[in-house]
């Protein structure tokens, strides 16, 4: 099938994941954030309260979606169902973006409730490439791919994190989600250079930044979203911003979620980052 080809990121303000305890808040409020990302898999029925507020707020903020359980890179236990289910979403909601993970989460008889990492491999990369593109063609749009967060990797992973990515990108025509926290929580778990990781992304590629809080443990550091960004993300976010350019930002806060108004001070200190860097690269050009 002949996608439309993939647009540049549009230029907006941060936005904020939608959760239920703002619900209210948000349907009340005049417009007070850039843009709204819902999972999708909260919206996936044919009615109730949570589709009727997600179409309401579409009325007033661009929508994304994003995706949690699709599971692209499973070998055995892909679901054309629940595939089939998210494109009847976004024919609905006609969303911003569609995202999903770099992950699989089942196997022909059990589906896992969790994110988990791939080997970073030609095989890997050959079965994510198909999946991406039939979620695509089912889609009818190029969709973004999310780097992971992970307490483990392969030992045999021939491909980097970035050199994957990008072949992925370049190969299926996708753009890359690019999680600024998680790749900090993979520096702190496994010893990753997360600037470096940046600095080889392919920035034309790049159509979404994500930006959360972590969790700190004696075990690891577990990307748990229910905290704010730390000075270490924030300084990666703007080195993000140098390399791949006015991406949409958003927030995510999805654990021990706080009063809106808090979620809404981190957008702007998102949006505060990303105006300092326009204007530094401005006036460098």
């Amino acid at each position: 099938m002949n996608l439309p080809a993939r647009q540049h990121p549009p230029r907006l303000p941060a936005g904020i994941g939608l959760r239920a305890p703002h619900y209210r808040d948000l349907l009340e409020r005049p417009a007070c954030v850039g843009w709204l990302e819902a999972h999708s898999e909260n919206f996936l029925g044919d009615g109730g309260y949570d589709l009727h507020v997600l179409t309401s707020l579409r009325e007033r903020y661009p929508i994304a979606l994003h995706g949690v359980g699709l599971g692209l890179g499973s070998v055995h236990g892909f679901d054309g169902e629940h595939l089939a289910r998210i494109a009847g979403l976004v024919d609905r909601i006609d969303p911003l973006l569609v995202s999903e993970h770099l992950c699989w989460n089942a196997t022909a008889d059990r589906t896992f409730n969790d994110l988990l990492p791939l080997p970073f491999t030609e095989a890997a990369l050959a079965l994510v490439c198909s999946r991406v593109q039939r979620m695509q063609d089912t889609l009818r749009r190029p969709i973004l791919i999310e780097n992971i967060s992970t307490c483990l990797h392969y030992a045999d992973s021939p491909l980097s994190e970035a050199d994957f990515l990008n072949a992925l990108a370049r190969r299926s025509g996708c753009g890359i989600l690019l999680d600024v926290n998680n790749l900090y929580v993979n520096q702190r778990n496994h010893g990753e250079d997360a600037a470096a990781v940046i600095d080889a992304i392919d920035p034309r590629h790049v159509g979404e930044i994500h930006l959360a809080g972590h969790l700190v443990t004696e075990l690891a550091v577990i990307d748990h979203h229910g905290d704010r960004v730390c000075a270490d993300v924030w300084n990666l976010y703007r080195r993000a911003l140098r390399r791949c350019g006015d991406a949409p930002t958003l927030v995510e806060w999805d654990t021990d979620v706080p009063a809106l108004d808090a979620l809404l001070d981190e957008a702007a200190l998102a949006d505060a980052c990303r105006n300092a860097i326009l204007r530094e690269t401005a006036h460098v050009a």
